[in-house]
Order: structure tokens, then C-alpha cells, then sequence
């Protein structure tokens, strides 16, 4: 694993960083040329890009914080740590912020969506990339495929990882702890193929002619069903009838992305967003 890419100086550049800024650029191009395509003024794609990416990281540490309470009560410092994020944090904060900046400004929100959702899709997956480099604990779980993968020097190595699965312990533990050295699950990769996938499906839907809102409701439902199927797989404590906190939220968005979908589709759409 890579978590320092490279240095200049005394300035060290981060795997995570560096992919997470990558994934928030083409997320803004995508945007942009969405914006462009549905006649909206294209440099609307920079502003909310720099929303995202403020309030998405403030929504993902708060989220990061609460879940690690007990963590930051010992250790306050770590709310200034540059790790330590949860991606459905920033979702749902920038989405609040972005719903109230369109209101404000007169501007078609669920039309925005629409066009955020491709973006939103590889944008994700480029961050992912960042993850599986810099082996911060978005892996997956103890395997003997070909392609599984040791995070021995990532900056979240299995050691510290699997200490709160005494299941996982007791099987692959000496002396009660697991080796770093452990090949596990790749989750990061096999997100980011899933997102690739996903927005390629996206893409070519984006031109159907769908009422605003509705390509939206096909990226929640696509992205919560990728997210609750690797969330299996993920080093993640279950909370809930054997499930994860991320998988919850992903049932969620599943949820909501249904009956988005069963709504919207009794609307008449746009007749002219299929020719644009």
C-alpha cells in the first residue's frame, strides 16, 4: 500500500487526498457538461462542486465522529485527523446544503440531481481508489482468492481492523491478534468496477425522457444496492439484524430511490430533455 504517494520537500502527497481531489474534478466535469447538455448555465457546476466538497467532508467527519464517539471523547484531536470520514456523512450533508442553495436561488433541484448522478457515480468510485492505496479499513474481509490483497502498511492495517471481530480473531489470530499481513477482500476495487459499471449505465440513460428527479432515484437505487451487496464483505461492526450501520443507510436509499422512481413515473417528462 501507498498512503504517501510521493514527497516534495517537506510536503508529503497523500494517496487518499490526491484520489479523493481526482474523484471531486471529474465529478465537476461530468457535472458541468450535464449542465451544459440541459441548456443550465455550465459554470453552476463549480459552485456546486465547492459545496460538495466542503460540506460533504464537514458531513462525512461529523458522521466519522459520531460513530467513533468513545474515540474522540479519549482523543478529541482526531476531529483535525485527515483520515477518518464516512462517505454517507458528506452525501447527506451536501445534499441538504445543495437543496437549500437551489431553493434559494430559484434553480430546478431535482434537474440538478439529475445530472449530479452520473458524476456523483465515477466520482465515487475515482475516491475508492484512494481508499484501496492508502489501506485505511474500507477493505473487506480474510481470503484466499488470487487477487486478495495485503494492507499491511496501509494506515489502518487488519491488526487494528479486526480486533472488535473475536470470530475473525479466534480463526486467523496468533495470540490473539490478527497479522497485518493477512490477505483480505480488495472492497475499495471492487467499488470502484461497480461504480465504473454503474455510471456507464447512468450515462446512457441520462438522455431518456425521464421526468426530473428520476435518473436520480436510478442512482440512489443503483448506488444503495452496490453499497449493501460490499458491505458483506466489509470490515464494518453489524448493528442491526446482522447488518451494517452503511447498510441501513443504503436500505434507505434503496427505499427511497423505489418509490422515487414509482412517482416520478407517473409524470409526464420533459419532451425535449431526450433531444439534448
Amino acid at each position: 500500500m501507498y498512503p504517501v504517494l510521493f514527497k516534495i520537500g517537506p510536503i508529503s502527497i497523500y494517496s487518499f487526498g490526491l484520489m479523493m481531489g481526482l474523484g471531486f474534478l471529474t465529478a465537476s466535469y461530468i457535472l458541468t457538461k450535464e449542465l451544459r447538455r440541459k441548456e443550465m448555465d455550465p459554470n453552476l457546476g463549480n459552485t456546486i462542486t465547492l459545496l460538495a466538497l466542503i460540506f460533504g467532508i464537514v458531513g462525512s467527519k461529523v458522521l466519522f465522529l459520531l460513530e467513533n464517539w468513545s474515540d474522540f471523547s479519549r482523543d478529541p484531536s482526531i476531529a483535525f485527523s485527515p483520515g477518518g470520514l464516512t462517505w454517507y456523512g458528506g452525501l447527506i450533508l451536501a445534499t441538504v446544503v445543495i437543496f437549500y442553495y437551489t431553493r434559494k436561488r430559484g434553480l430546478p433541484f431535482l434537474k440538478i440531481c439529475d445530472a449530479s448522478a452520473p458524476a456523483l457515480m465515477l466520482g465515487y468510485g475515482v475516491a475508492r481508489i484512494g481508499c484501496h492505496l492508502a489501506g485505511d479499513g474500507d477493505y473487506g474481509m480474510p481470503s484466499d482468492l488470487p487477487w486478495a490483497t495485503v494492507y499491511a502498511k496501509g494506515t489502518y492495517p487488519p491488526s487494528i481492523a479486526f480486533r472488535d471481530f473475536p470470530d475473525i480473531v479466534q480463526k486467523y489470530g496468533v495470540n490473539g491478534v490478527v497479522p497485518d499481513t493477512i490477505p483480505v477482500h480488495p472492497a475499495p476495487l471492487y467499488e470502484f468496477i461497480m461504480a465504473v459499471l454503474l455510471f456507464t449505465l447512468l450515462w446512457k440513460l441520462r438522455k431518456r425522457a425521464y421526468p426530473d428527479g428520476k435518473l436520480f432515484m436510478i442512482y440512489l437505487l443503483l448506488s444503495g444496492a452496490a453499497r449493501f451487496l460490499v458491505e458483506f464483505i466489509r470490515v464494518n461492526p453489524r448493528i442491526l439484524m446482522g447488518l451494517s450501520e452503511a447498510q441501513l443507510i443504503a436500505l434507505s436509499m434503496i427505499v427511497i430511490g423505489i418509490f422515487g422512481i414509482s412517482a416520478l413515473s407517473k409524470k409526464s417528462p420533459d419532451p425535449g430533455v431526450a433531444a439534448r
